[in-house]
């Protein structure tokens, strides 16, 4: 009986589905996914010129990454028309890896994406004004907004969810009447101001039209030369050369390459190909970048990037001549031979010691180290937009420095690389359907890897070499990637050039071995699309590398500090393979050749550091890159010093926008909380391990982050009692009477406004670097 009660149910709701099916069907016809695949253009509204311009700063602020609400990106036309899904990128349950929904990769056609169960949010039926309109979810929501607009609080109700890992209301065409009865409040831009009339009108009459389109500009003849200039130069014949644009696009593949410091900047993807230059793109299409192309011979192209730039995933890349001649010095020159390509078996080429071992070491580190903010910004930024099981290996504030790619150290030997090959297995190896276990060979794996390299250093250090400040890089004089700052903001992170923030709350030393397994653990073997267990293996992985480079840093000081320093990171820690680890640490016997004339040897190192890469520091981020009067100055200042609980209720990330009250100008300033622990040794019980009362606050001069919790504004004249008023804060009241006096809330009627002025003066300022913000963290409060 319970089974053919079942099966009735069943029935009856498929039969409903059906008639839903069939009234669309007669009302405008069937539904044609292919019609929205060869757009014309129109005479009557221009989707560049009038359509994309709105969506950028309405839409795709919210609409862009991986956990864009349902899937839907909004950051290209060929978003648009791929629609919606109701699966879930970010599922940390998943057991098995599900299939990967890349935009612009993993289906080229909206057929395909409908085959993959994406829905459409445009009228995909008979083209006319009423269907185009009715029968479309995108324009139902616009209608929606418009009918339903935001409460006139300040606070929106509990009935709108914010949170990231809420129930995501994917409604189609069938389901949208009940999703309008039950949430009338929560048409697009979903829990924002609704869009000004003019904008309003000028997407549905685009809508209405039938969703024209016309391709960008074409190609100058310059770019097009340079296009051909790269294109000759990553596929060149000899086995040297092709071993080489292997590794090149395996650490480019997530690049925004750009050629020159326009204004209105033009940028391409790497990508492998089935067909040679000249001829179009075949995109050969893998999970990772190393994945077996399955062709004889794979061709590297430049294809245009087609999307809109969002800070979250958008990290330039120039090429130009002195590239090319430093790439061709490293990589193309007599001093090697290769003598056989290496193959795509998934077990070796998740491995790139193993890989691309016929290719000197010292060229592999230049590369990356030429580049560093790139390389690390790889795991950092990068598509994943939720990275909490990665993130919360990393401390919220350190200091990340280099080994000098001209000490060849066992880390940089040859010989020594070979024999502990075997030691530096990847995760990955294992597929993106990893068992939850097999993070227990890559423990012990790095347990021998580390014994090896204190056995090297016993042996060696202090009969070859002193452990000096000039082991590190100083990037040749000129190159401001030396020294890097990074900044973790609960689930996302910044990584800048330079050594900012003050005192941080640890440092790494980077040598070539760490930061190859750093992007092939993180950026090139991660999938976001992988299970629990691959995720997992992934992030207590990273613990070991973390490890490694505090271990490094730790060899700077004098041999009695070290233990001392160490119990101070890992305060509470019983972790016994991350102890196990530190044994080895605490039986490397090299004293620092370091000179130390202060009580307070960590604080010296610290600043020791800052004074010998002062000419290569980057202070594009300092304060006094914005307002120099002494008083703004000095009440900046004041914030940035701020520590304990006003730092602990402050916002993850937050931005200022400072007027001068007697003119014009206007600066945007950054100020992140920078939460403390006893340790970051633990995958779960943050909060067990808070330390709010050495929690800190810094001010940056320009945007930093991707995912701003708060908007403030204020004039020149009251940042100081702005200051004032943050420094008396001791709980969430306090915080609230804050927002109340200077915060613009999403409910503002002028939050487009600041917006919109907001992204204006960064593009203005940084128009390589540019991307919108993504609003999908904004506080409600």
């Amino acid at each position: 009986m319970r089974r053919l009660l079942f099966v009735s149910f069943a029935l009856v709701i498929s039969g409903c589905a059906t008639v839903a099916f069939n009234v669309w069907d007669d009302l405008y016809g069937i539904s044609d996914p292919d019609r929205l695949d060869h757009p014309v253009p129109s005479t009557l509204i221009s989707y560049q010129n009038d359509v994309q311009p709105i969506l950028n700063q309405r839409c795709v602020v919210c609409h862009a990454c991986y956990d864009a609400p349902c899937q839907l990106k909004l950051t290209a036309y060929e978003g648009i028309t791929r629609g919606a899904s109701k699966e879930y990128i970010y599922e940390s349950s998943r057991l098995l890896a599900t299939e990967p929904t890349r935009l612009f990769h993993d289906a080229l056609s909206t057929s395909d994406w409908r085959s993959r169960g994406f829905y459409p949010v445009l009228n995909e039926r008979r083209n006319d004004a009423e269907a185009n309109v009715n029968a479309s979810v995108l324009a139902q929501l616009l209608l929606q907004k418009q009918a339903h607009p935001l409460p006139e609080v300040a606070v929106l109700p509990d009935s709108f969810d914010f949170k990231l890992h809420r129930d995501q209301q994917c409604s189609n065409l069938d389901s949208y009447q009940d999703y309008q009865d039950s949430y009338p409040l929560w048409g697009m831009p979903y829990g924002l101001p609704g869009l000004e009339q003019q904008d309003h009108d000028t997407l549905m009459r685009w809508v209405e039209v039938g969703s024209p389109y016309e391709p960008p500009t074409p190609l100058s003849a310059s770019l097009q030369h340079q296009v051909q200039k790269w294109e000759t130069f990553f596929n060149q014949d000899s086995l040297q050369a092709r071993l080489m644009s292997r590794y090149m696009f395996e650490h480019l593949y997530l690049a925004h390459l750009y050629f020159d410091d326009s204004s209105e900047p033009v940028f391409f993807e790497l990508v492998r190909s089935r067909t040679p230059p000249a001829e179009p793109i075949d995109l050969i299409s893998t999970r990772r970048p190393y994945d077996d192309p399955k062709v004889e011979r794979v061709y590297y192209r430049l294809r245009r990037h087609q999307e809109t730039p969002v800070v979250k995933t958008h990290m330039p890349y120039r090429l130009d001549e002195e590239r090319m001649a430093n790439w061709r010095e490293w990589f193309l020159n007599d001093q090697y031979q290769v003598s056989k390509l290496p193959t795509y078996d998934i077990k070796t080429a998740s491995n790139p010691f193993e890989t691309f071992q016929q290719i000197p070491s010292y060229a592999r580190y230049r590369f990356m180290l030429e580049e560093a903010q790139y390389t690390i910004m790889g795991f950092i930024k990068s598509p994943v937009c939720r990275g909490q099981v990665a993130l919360n290996v990393i401390n919220d504030h350190f200091w990340v420095t280099f080994l000098h790619p001209r000490f060849r150290s066992s880390e940089l030997a040859e010989k020594a690389l070979q024999e502990n090959l075997h030691l530096l297995k990847l995760p990955a190896k294992d597929s993106s359907s990893a068992g939850l276990l097999n993070w227990m060979s890559y423990a012990s794996n790095e347990q021998k890897y580390i014994a090896e390299k204190t056995r090297f250093l016993n042996a060696y250090v202090d009969k070859q070499f002193n452990v000096s400040l000039d082991l590190l890089w100083d990037g040749d004089g000129d190159n401001d990637n030396a020294a890097l700052t990074i900044y973790r903001h609960f689930d996302s992170a910044t990584v800048i050039k330079g050594l900012h923030g003050g005192k941080p709350q640890t440092a790494w030393v980077i040598t070539y071995p760490l930061l190859e397994r750093i992007h092939y653990l993180l950026v090139a073997g991660f999938d976001v699309f992988g299970n629990v267990g691959h995720q997992l293996n992934t992030r207590i992985y990273m613990d070991f590398l973390r490890m490694e480079g505090e271990f490094n840093f730790l060899t700077l000081l004098p041999k009695a500090d070290r233990q001392a320093v160490h119990n101070q990171w890992y305060r509470g820690s019983v972790n016994p393979v991350k102890e196990y680890i530190y044994q080895y640490a605490r039986s490397y016997e090299g004293s620092t050749s370091v000179e130390y004339q202060s009580q307070d040897h960590l604080q010296e190192l610290y600043l020791k550091l800052q004074d010998k890469l002062k000419p290569v520091l980057n202070q594009q981020y300092a304060l006094t890159q914005g307002f120099q009067e002494g008083a703004v100055l000095a009440a900046l200042s004041d914030l940035d010093n701020i520590t304990g609980q006003a730092a602990a209720n402050m916002p993850q990330m937050s931005v200022i926008k400072l007027k001068d009250d007697n003119s014009d100008r206007v600066e945007y300033y950054s100020v992140l909380s920078n939460s403390a622990f006893t340790n970051i040794s633990h995958l779960f019980g943050d909060e067990d391990r808070r330390l709010p009362q050495e929690d800190d606050l810094t001010v940056s001069h320009g945007l930093l982050g991707s995912y701003p919790n708060v908007f403030f504004e204020m004039t020149t004249a009251q940042i100081p009692a702005f200051v004032e008023q943050v420094q008396q804060i001791k709980n969430r009241k306090d915080y609230i009477k804050l927002l109340d006096r200077y915060a613009v809330r999403r409910t503002n009627p002028a939050f487009w406004q600041y917006s919109d002025d907001m992204h204006k003066a960064f593009k203005q300022a940084k128009p390589i670097e540019f991307g919108y913000l993504d609003y999908n963290r904004l506080a409600n409060q």
